[in-house]
């Protein structure tokens, strides 16, 4: 069964450098990182000491607050370093990758088993992590039910992978991890895809929406919002797409297979496709040795330029990443930049700025935010982009000045940084908006629980 889901509001943000449908492997990367800051909320205990040799799928670290929920190795190798912060915070597990891959055998899962049991093999071999919640956009608990778990089959950020060209020939993996979490609420499993030659569109245990319109409409959070909002006392639950993948075929074959098909893509990219890798692996291999200029004054991002995370040259792929997104560093300022006519960027505004003349003209942005952090400003251009049914310049301020009453009032219960991503993108005030949401729902975390 079908229902579509039309957003009108929002803001597509069309740039130079979209991966082309082809896919290489990439160099395999001789070291694999995994960083617990990917995983908010997380405090992680170690069970691999440095110097441990690990299978793929074996276990690295688990969370300190839920001894279930563990973190496994992505690849088979040796525990060659674990960085720390301060207080001996661990910043990162380092592993150097042997150079034939073994895989922990979890045993090919019995798809007739109940939920308890579905729900400790998913514990039990590392795949819980890619499961999160709202609220508060963590790692679910594994204690707590959902009253609906949602998966997004199409991307609309800058840049994003093409979700239905990485996803073909997955259609077994993906039936296989939906009808596995399907046991795990009581409520429904809700798909979203952009079109009906999603792999996905096709899905058993499933409702599957249609989804139109501008960016925001693929994240999940406009989809909880328009089909089943969270509120006070509930729980859903959110799986990204090519994450069911690795669950599904952990159930199929018993191996912890954290492969990603990866696109790298950017105007700072000469040839910009996609790339077959692993999760954890380093960036380099793929960005330096195709076509990137080691010299060139670029940002690296981890995932999509609007909520994407900036990584150093030897930085990783992000846990959670399908995208590295190359555009060039905005440290240069145009004199009098303000006071004179755009047609090379994008606005809302139609005050001196003509992007509204071209909609699918593409556009080499930099990452220059052009202007300083001030003072909100009331414009009413976030209302123009955010298609969620709240108010988005009350439930800023109500995170900045902590009022947890009227936070949940506002409706924060639903609501994840990214997708305060496009109002970010908008201000004219130059606020955080995403940083003002993650606090705001660390807060509520800490205080209501």
């Amino acid at each position: 069964m079908s229902k579509d889901i039309k957003i009108k509001k929002g803001l597509d943000i069309k740039l130079v450098g979209e991966a082309e449908k082809s896919v290489e492997q990439a160099i395999i990367s001789n070291f694999c990182t995994i960083r617990p800051e990917d995983f908010h909320g997380v405090i992680p205990k170690l069970v691999a000491k440095e110097g441990a040799s690990l299978k793929a799928g074996e276990v690295i670290f688990y969370d300190k607050s839920n001894e279930a929920v563990q973190f496994v190795s992505p690849v088979s190798g040796t525990v060659i370093e674990v960085l720390r912060g301060p207080k001996r915070r661990i910043d990162a597990v380092k592993i150097q990758a042997d150079k034939e891959q073994s895989y922990k055998d979890y045993g090919k899962f019995n798809m007739n088993s109940d939920a308890e049991t579905t729900k400790a093999h998913l514990l039990a071999s590392g795949c819980w992590p890619f499961i999160k919640q709202r609220p508060y956009d963590v790692i679910a608990n594994p204690e707590k039910s959902p009253k609906a778990i949602f998966i997004s089959g199409y991307a609309t950020a800058p840049l994003a992978a093409d979700l239905d060209f990485v996803l073909q020939g997955k259609e077994a993996q993906l039936q296989a991890a939906i009808s596995a979490l399907a046991k795990l609420t009581e409520g429904q499993v809700h798909v979203s895809v952009g079109s009906n030659n999603s792999p996905l569109a096709n899905m058993s245990d499933a409702t599957i929406h249609k989804v139109s319109g501008p960016h925001p409409a693929g994240n999940v959070g406009t989809h909880i919002n328009k089909i089943d909002p969270v509120n006070k006392g509930e729980v859903v639950w959110t799986v990204s797409a090519q994450d069911l993948v690795i669950i599904g075929e952990l159930l199929l074959t018993g191996k912890f297979n954290a492969e990603r098909i990866v696109a790298l893509a950017g105007s700072s990219v000469k040839k910009p496709r996609y790339f077959k890798t692993k999760i954890g692996s380093e960036v380099a291999t793929m960005v330096y040795d195709n076509g990137v200029d080691k010299d060139g004054n670029d940002r690296i991002i981890s995932g999509n330029v609007l909520s994407g995370k900036q990584l150093k040259p030897d930085g990783s792929l992000g846990y959670y990443d399908n995208l590295i997104s190359v555009i060039p560093e905005g440290d240069d300022y145009e004199f009098f930049g303000w006071n004179k006519p755009v047609f090379n960027k994008i606005s809302t505004s139609r005050a001196l700025t003509f992007s509204w003349l071209n909609p699918k003209k593409k556009y080499d942005l930099n990452t220059n935010t052009n202007g300083e952090h001030r003072a909100f400003v009331t414009t009413g251009t976030y209302e123009q982009v955010f298609p969620l049914d709240i108010y988005p310049m009350q439930i800023l301020k109500a995170c900045m000045y902590e009022d947890l009453d009227e936070m949940e009032a506002l409706g924060m219960y639903e609501v994840a940084p990214e997708d305060f991503a496009l109002t970010e993108f908008v201000c004219v005030s130059k606020q955080p908006h995403q940083d003002i949401i993650r606090k705001g729902l660390d807060l509520m975390l800490k205080e209501i629980g």
